[in-house]
């Protein structure tokens, strides 16, 4: 930079150097583009994934006859509603 003529723009040169290390840096690191979300991921696809957690914590805190019975059948429903969304959106 110090062999800089009156004639460049320091702004020009500035950028041509960023862009080399950032090319070279993403070479060199192997970086990606991030993953973009998928769409049916939100907080209604949580709600309902919380239930069959909810019902797997009771079993754990008291595990029970009747308490086993129940977090296969809230997880199921649970997988049930968000395959659905997911098809849907």
């Amino acid at each position: 930079m110090e062999n800089l003529s009156d004639d460049e723009d320091i702004n020009k040169t500035w950028e041509h150097n960023k862009d080399n290390i950032n090319t070279t840096a993403q070479e060199s690191l192997c970086l990606h583009e991030l993953k973009q979300h998928k769409p049916w991921f939100d907080e209604e696809y949580l709600s309902f994934l919380d239930p069959g957690k909810q019902a797997k914590m009771h079993l754990v805190q008291d595990p029970n006859q009747s308490n086993s019975d129940n977090p296969n059948s809230v997880r199921y429903e649970g997988s049930r509603q968000s395959r659905t969304k997911r098809m849907n959106t």
